[in-house]
């Protein structure tokens, strides 16, 4: 399925510490999970190995909530949780 990144998440994945190959890879890799009001989430763990707001985490957790419209999937946001 195609998707499309909208300028919202493109916008909270530089406030969130991620980037548009993570949100890529999640989209094309991972598994759907269904989440309220008929969004959809996909998430994948990366290693970090790197500080984050003056703590140090091995590892995050890219996760990007989107919508089907037509035959196209469209996100809607996306989040980072990092983990030590």
């Amino acid at each position: 399925m195609r998707f499309r990144i909208e300028p919202h998440t493109l916008e909270q994945m530089v406030k969130r510490g991620t980037n548009q190959d993570e949100i890529i890879q999640v989209m094309n890799t991972e598994k759907v999970e269904h989440v309220k009001q008929g969004r959809l989430k996909k998430s994948k763990v990366f290693p970090f190995n790197n500080f984050w707001c003056d703590k140090y985490y091995l590892q995050k957790k890219v996760e990007v909530i989107y919508t089907v419209e037509q035959d196209e999937a469209v996100t809607v946001t996306v989040s980072v949780v990092s983990n030590s």
